[in-house]
């Protein structure tokens, strides 16, 4: 009698069986599966390890993301030298400063919910093991922070860094000076061919905005939320150390499918908190506020709008960067990076030092392996110790009234005590604001609304660096309020509020507002109301049925779900909140 063909042995044999890439790489009828990856070169020893994603958002689109194919393989090597099996794959980006100021900047906050879906199908659609998930773009760190939280897969998080400043007329000059160049030139304070000149050499090579912008702001976030290595995120992007960091990520994400750390064990309330006092401490976007509440939603941690002021009322501002002031990441990078911040808050006791990270580590621990200089041992001018900050209070504030009674958010990036008092000018949309302001209307004491730019309303709750910067740009930063229930750029400064919930779209008291109205806008008292009674709000929203301004297509999809600023912006059923 025959025997029973025995299946060929394999190298796999001690593959553990609790990694999701066994569902195709083990056994007799997944020889199929096999053959798909053999014809990508996988071999047996491929085979046998941690299937290890890595997430690339690499476009020609934006300067951010056109070297990520670079950074990529570096992180590819990485795996492969930490005896994984590196697999990667594409996701999208938009790039925030060349849609900025058009319709298309309404596609931006969508592109967050998109990358997020897209590394959470491919992740669970191919059964990986683990990822290393890379950002270039603003919405990219947060979208693959979002996607690694909702897989629960074991992440490293790997941005792809900051580019180097330009210089012009003898000063460093980043994408920022260009958009209030624009303002600049339109109040007749700079020329044509001085701005031709700026927008010539502002942006020299690879990597995302140079400034304390969105996408250094999440890249830092990163680190003190635990999802990053310490002093991954301010090596610049053009610089060998980058890809000495890739090259690290990708180690490092074996080791952590190997020992199965996932991201619910290391995302808390305090990491939330540690990464609170991060982005206050620095003066960080005020989109780090949307994305850090939706990221805590998708982790089911309870992070409440208000806690940005509870954790911005004890800690300082200490570091001066732009845009409210004039150094950049790179600045930072070359007195230690990130964690020397984070070390002085943590020695202030203002940071959980008991919080765990990606690494295994607690915050703790893992700032006493980095050994960070002390603030206090470094001659520079743009870091201050927690003893002698730049501000007493954190630089983001949460507004409420009952003209945003869910909230609103403000970045301080001057003046400290602000008071605004006066008649509301009112406008449905970016665009008719832009225009008032470049035609020369805007005055010392001026209050500009722009609403129906909200996360529904817009909908995709565009950025408006354009005519913020336009308003700076022809020196009313301080003394003129812009207010709107859209979003501003991490770039952005002067008295801007933004995300004011609820929006216009969903019947928010900001849609009852007409011109005229008296707008009162105190910081130091984290207010924002209008001089009408509650019945008059009432009785001027009673017919309010606004339409939506797309009904095709993936605005109107997305429109339809995003859930409110206060929350995040959300557009996952399972993260929304009451």
């Amino acid at each position: 009698m025959s025997q029973q063909p025995q299946e060929p042995a394999r190298q796999d044999e001690g593959k553990p069986d609790d990694l999701p890439s066994t569902e195709v790489t083990e056994g007799r009828d997944k020889a199929p599966h096999r053959a798909m990856f053999r014809a990508m070169g996988y071999d047996d020893e491929d085979l046998s390890s941690p299937m290890v994603g890595v997430a690339n958002p690499a476009a020609d689109i934006t300067p951010c993301n056109v070297h990520l194919d670079d950074v990529a393989d570096a992180a590819y090597e990485g795996i492969d030298e930490g005896e994984g099996m590196p697999i990667e794959f594409g996701t999208i980006t938009i790039s925030d400063a060349i849609s900025m100021g058009t319709e298309g900047m309404k596609a931006s906050l969508i592109s967050r919910e998109v990358i997020a879906d897209s590394v959470e199908l491919v992740a669970f659609g191919e059964r990986m093991d683990g990822l290393v998930t890379i950002g270039g773009c603003d919405k990219n760190m947060p979208g693959m922070m979002m996607a690694s939280i909702r897989t629960d897969l074991p992440s490293v998080f790997l941005y792809g860094g900051s580019i180097m400043p330009g210089e012009h007329d003898g000063r460093e000059v980043t994408i920022q000076n260009v958009f209030e160049g624009v303002g600049a030139v339109a109040d007749g304070e700079m020329t044509e061919d001085e701005l031709d000149d700026l927008e010539r050499n502002a942006c020299p090579g690879a990597g995302s905005c140079g400034g304390m912008f969105t996408a250094n702001t999440m890249a830092s976030i990163s680190e003190a939320l635990g999802f990053a290595p310490l002093g991954s995120a301010s090596p610049p992007a053009e610089e060998e150390s980058r890809y000495e960091v890739a090259r690290e990520a990708g180690e490092l994400a074996v080791g952590v499918v190997q020992e199965r750390r996932k991201p619910s064990d290391f995302l808390t309330k305090e990491s939330f908190e540690n990464a609170i006092a991060l982005q206050v401490a620095v003066g960080g976007s005020t989109n780090a506020v949307l994305h850090l509440l939706a990221m805590a939603a998708e982790a089911g941690v309870e992070l409440d709008i208000q806690d940005f002021n509870r954790i911005s009322r004890k800690t300082p501002k200490i570091a001066n960067l732009q845009p409210g002031g004039e150094r950049v990441m790179n600045d930072l990078h070359e007195v230690g990076g990130v964690p020397v911040v984070l070390n002085a808050l943590y020695e202030a006791d203002l940071l959980h030092g008991d919080a765990l990270t990606v690494t295994g580590e607690t915050m703790a621990e893992a700032l006493e392996a980095y050994d960070p200089p002390a603030i206090a041992d470094l001659d520079v001018d743009f870091l201050h110790t927690v003893a002698d900050p730049i501000h007493e209070r954190g630089a983001i504030r949460i507004l409420t009234g009952n003209l945003a009674p869910e909230g609103a958010v403000i970045k301080i990036t001057g003046e400290d005590h602000l008071h605004h008092e006066g008649p509301v000018r009112v406008f449905e949309e970016e665009a008719n604001a832009m225009e008032y302001v470049q035609e020369g209307h805007v005055e010392s004491g001026d209050v500009i609304c722009i609403r129906n730019e909200g996360p529904r309303g817009g909908p995709g709750m565009r950025e408006m660096l354009g005519v913020t910067s336009a308003v700076a740009g022809q020196g009313h930063a301080e003394d003129v309020a812009l207010f709107t229930d859209g979003r501003f750029s991490g770039a952005t400064r002067g008295f801007s509020i933004g995300h004011v919930a609820p929006e216009a779209f969903v019947g928010g008291p900001i849609a009852a507002l007409e011109d005229g109205d008296t707008v009162t806008i105190d910081i130091d008292d984290l207010e924002m109301s209008v001089d009408l009674s509650d019945e008059e709000m009432e009785r001027r929203l009673e017919d309010y049925e606004p339409e939506p301004n797309y009904t095709n297509g993936v605005l109107a999809k997305y429109g339809q779900t995003f859930d409110s600023a206060a929350n995040g912006a959300v557009t996952n059923p399972g993260a929304k909140r009451d």
